[in-house]
């Protein structure tokens, strides 16, 4: 099966560009003092149809920042991104403005990204208006069958987003990505900031939605618990890298990288036996000055005169399954001391 969006090397810089003043400086001083953030570092990613792909890792392994060049928000520094086979880049125009339609985001804390000057009904359907998907005048119409969707009353369609609830303002958001007819929604922790039980709500929301549009989902979070439930197939990311993909259930019984394994063994259970929860040794290394080779050696327990040396590539370790460790191989023999 073709897949539906193609991540193709995909790498994205932040440079901070020094000012006159510190130019001058650095003239005089021989020494250069722009700084280059690697947020993103050659990501490579298939998502075929249908399917609800998740993207886990640290605050800052740069999860958040691969899913805004997904949806369009931010531009890939090098890398091409390909939608159903074609490259973004190198559309038209009014093909590129048509790809970005189908791609849509839902955001973390709904109540920034809602204008909060504007009532449920501009936010949710000016887009649809203003892209030509329906006719102004058929958005009271538009806009009540969305709500409806989403579980909102259509009656507060004339509210103002600080007149709802954390759970309805998260709806307001869904519905609002709904409005332009896309095919894939990037979620970007959408559930985080939410009671769990409205999480629920949301998450059983998600897979109506795909049940009944045909969606495909990038689902960011840092709740493997979570994931685990809700995903068909795991990217787990380090300093900007995919260091494993593979399909959910197979990831949770056998991981093969050392970061995953160590994530996973922190999960708490309802295990009646106790345990000690020990953190991962160290932190994330900064990156403005990565390690070099395998990112994750300094932390590593596995890691070896190799893993500093040389970068290891994501290689195929398995039926579907994709591994960026010298030694998964090692890994693989091992099963994971844990029941999550």
């Amino acid at each position: 099966m073709q897949p539906i969006l193609k991540l193709d090397a995909v790498s994205r810089q932040f440079r901070n560009t020094p000012d006159f003043a510190q130019r001058i400086a650095d003239m005089l001083t021989r020494q250069n003092s722009e700084q280059v953030v690697r947020a993103v570092d050659d990501v490579n990613l298939d998502v075929r149809p249908g399917e609800i792909v998740g993207l886990v890792g640290e605050s800052g392994c740069g999860k958040s920042t691969l899913a805004r060049i997904i949806s369009g928000i931010l531009r890939p520094s090098e890398g091409r991104i390909l939608l159903e086979g074609r490259d973004v880049a190198t559309m038209s125009e009014a093909e590129r403005r048509k790809a970005s339609l189908s791609i849509q985001m839902v955001f973390q804390d709904a109540t920034a990204s809602l204008n909060p000057r504007k009532r449920v009904m501009e936010i949710i359907g000016e887009a649809a208006v203003v892209h030509g998907i329906i006719r102004a005048g058929d958005m009271l119409a538009y806009v009540c069958d969305l709500m409806r969707r989403v579980g909102l009353d259509p009656a507060s369609r004339d509210l103002y987003p600080h007149q709802f609830s954390g759970g309805q303002r998260a709806r307001i958001g869904i519905a609002r990505a709904l409005a332009v007819k896309p095919r894939i929604l990037v979620c970007d922790e959408s559930t985080a900031a939410l009671d769990v039980s409205i999480q629920a709500q949301i998450l059983n929301l998600f897979v109506e939605l795909k049940r009944d549009l045909d969606l495909t989902y990038i689902f960011v979070s840092h709740d493997l618990g979570m994931i685990e439930n809700f995903c068909d197939r795991i990217a787990v990311m380090y300093l900007g890298r995919i260091v494993e993909l593979a399909e959910t259930e197979a990831l949770f019984a056998n991981p093969h990288h050392p970061y995953t394994r160590a994530l996973l063994k922190e999960i708490p259970t309802l295990e009646p036996k106790k345990r000690a929860f020990t953190a991962i040794k160290g932190e994330m290394p900064s990156p403005l000055h990565p390690p070099s080779g395998c990112h994750f050696h300094p932390r590593c327990g596995m890691a070896r005169e190799l893993c500093s040396a040389e970068r290891p590539m994501l290689r195929e370790t398995g039926e579907m399954r994709f591994s960026a460790c010298h030694f998964a191989e090692e890994l693989k023999a091992q099963e994971l001391n844990h029941v999550v």
